[in-house]
């Protein structure tokens, strides 16, 4: 969560960018940089910000595992050497 506390101007953080990727690395937040009173864009460690993309990769995959349970669920599953034999038809796939 972004926190209100944690917005500064462009301008600042150029001027002092060791200092703002210190506070980064200590408190692991994102912070917002502005460019003329707007939000501009948000910045944050590259560990933050990998266990972010990770967390979001689980979050996926756990969506589609749920979308499957359910379409099983509704009998809307195939056999999958079906599927196969199916595919290799359509696309002319050799065996």
């Amino acid at each position: 969560m972004l926190d209100a506390r944690e917005i500064y101007p462009l301008s600042d953080f150029q001027r002092n960018a060791k200092h703002f990727i210190e506070h980064l690395q200590e408190s692991h937040k994102p912070i917002v940089l502005t460019v003329n009173g707007k939000a501009s864009v948000i910045i944050q460690d590259a560990a933050s910000y990998q266990k972010l993309l990770d967390e979001l990769e689980l979050a996926h995959s756990a969506a589609i595992i749920r979308q499957a349970m359910t379409e099983v669920a509704a009998g809307k599953d195939r056999d999958a050497v079906e599927a196969l034999s199916e595919l290799r038809l359509k696309h002319d796939i050799p065996r």
